[in-house]
Parts: C-alpha cells; sequence; structure tokens
C-alpha cells in the first residue's frame, strides 16, 4: 500500500486545540502522546498547544508544545527539585509532577548508607534544592533520580524561578540558541530543568533582574516568531535603563 503524500490543515507554529485535525498521511510525529495518529492516517491533537512543522529532505516532522500542563518526568530529564520529606534511606523531593521524585541516599553519597548509625537530615534537609536527573521512571512507581553526574547536586548559591514547563523548549531554543543569547548578554549560567524550575547564577542583583524579566518574557510570548531577537533587544534596553549598558555599545 503506497504510503498517503502529507497533507497539513495548519501551518507551522498555529496554536490548535484538542480534537484539531493537524494533518493527514505520511509524517513523522515527535511529541506521539501530544499528537496521535487515527486508522485513517489522520493525525490529531490531544492537548491545546503550538504546532512545530518541519520539512527536511521531503519528510514531514510534526510536533506540539503544550501551552499548559503539569510536568511528566522521562528517563534523562534535567529537573531542579526541593527536598519535600526525609526517609530513612531516601530522601522524597518535589519536582513538581503529580508524583515526588525519590534520591536514594547511596546515589547522592556514591557509597552504601547504614540508617542505624547516619542521619539522611546531615547531607540534606527538607527545603533545600537539588539538580538531578531522572534515572527511572514507568508510571508504576514514584521516579528515581540521581546525582552521579557533573554538575548535580545539592545547590548552594543562586536564585530559582518557575515557568510552565511546556515553555521550557522556548526558554532553550533550537539548537540552545535561546539559552546562549541569554547567557552571553547577561554573563549568568543558567540551568534550566525540563520542570519548568531555572536556577541562576548571575554576577550582580541588577543584571539577574534583566534576566528574570528576559525569562518571563520569553514565557508569555512562546507562541510568536522572531521571539529570539525581540528579547535580545529588550536585555539590551533593559541594560541601558539600569545603567549596565551605555546606548550605542551594545
Amino acid at each position: 500500500m503506497s504510503k498517503q503524500k502529507p497533507i497539513l490543515y495548519f501551518q507551522n507554529r498555529d496554536i490548535v486545540v484538542p480534537g484539531d485535525i493537524v494533518a493527514a498521511g505520511d509524517v513523522d510525529i515527535e511529541t506521539p502522546n501530544l499528537l496521535v495518529k487515527l486508522d485513517d492516517g489522520r493525525i490529531m491533537a490531544t492537548v491545546t498547544g503550538l504546532l512545530s512543522v518541519e520539512e527536511e529532505e521531503g519528510k514531514v516532522k510534526l510536533g506540539l508544545i503544550p501551552l499548559k500542563g503539569r510536568y511528566i518526568p522521562k528517563p534523562g530529564d534535567l529537573v531542579i527539585g526541593v527536598v519535600a520529606d526525609v526517609g530513612i534511606t531516601a530522601w522524597f523531593v518535589d519536582i513538581r509532577a503529580p508524583f515526588p521524585g525519590v534520591l536514594n541516599a547511596s546515589d547522592y553519597l556514591s557509597r552504601p548508607f547504614n540508617p542505624a548509625t547516619e542521619n539522611l537530615r546531615k547531607y540534606l534537609d527538607v527545603g533545600d534544592v537539588i539538580v538531578a536527573k531522572v534515572a527511572q521512571f514507568d508510571r508504576t512507581r514514584d521516579p528515581i533520580l540521581t546525582t552521579q553526574e557533573k554538575g548535580l547536586g545539592k545547590v548552594v548559591e543562586g536564585s530559582l524561578i518557575e515557568i510552565e514547563p511546556s515553555r521550557v523548549p522556548r526558554v532553550i531554543g533550537r539548537r540552545r540558541s535561546m539559552i546562549t543569547m541569554l547567557q552571553d548578554m547577561t554573563q549568568c549560567n543558567i540551568v534550566v530543568g525540563n520542570n519548568g524550575r531555572i536556577l541562576l547564577r548571575c554576577p550582580n542583583p541588577e543584571i539577574e533582574a534583566v534576566a528574570i524579566l528576559a525569562i518571563k518574557k520569553i514565557e508569555a510570548e512562546a507562541h510568536t516568531t522572531g521571539l529570539t531577537e525581540r528579547v535580545r533587544e529588550f536585555i539590551i534596553e533593559e541594560k541601558i535603563k539600569r545603567g549596565l549598558m551605555e546606548r550605542g555599545l551594545e
């Protein structure tokens, strides 16, 4: 049976709602939980979101960025969590998901842990912030976290902000274009969690305020085109306004 030539009913960056038929025919679906293929070959949206349409070497790729929705963990995700409870051999971490992340003591300490002789609160307590990765998650149990990579572990400095998890791809940008621009323009070290928490370490409070405003602008205007350049211009104007840059030197 020959494949049906793709038919697109919506364009790139169109907003679609649940039940919309966005395309039909032979396409690659990059977000199979958000775009589903019906028996007749049509592609239907299951959430309200921003449609992504890419054509490469004659192949059409469809993706959907939800405009709202809670974070659902996936193995390999980078998350920024807040310790919510301390167990006997593990910490339970708020990762903005419907279920807590579990960080085992043996993983965090990189050695066996004996609860009879040690108290977990010595290492992490309620309210502490960590950067971790989702090691395991299959919906049959709470997601297991790991800090066994460079750059992961307890956060000892910086500011934390939250955005809609669905806006994370726009803050990062295609090929990391947006996050690279943000870091270059502000000289802040920015860690973006897939769960919508963002950690900023900036040279001073003024430039941190500019970075936060820029990130909030991205969140608010994620559905628009030409956003990277607008955010760059916004940062320049904010830096000039705050005396962090002279006009004409940008």
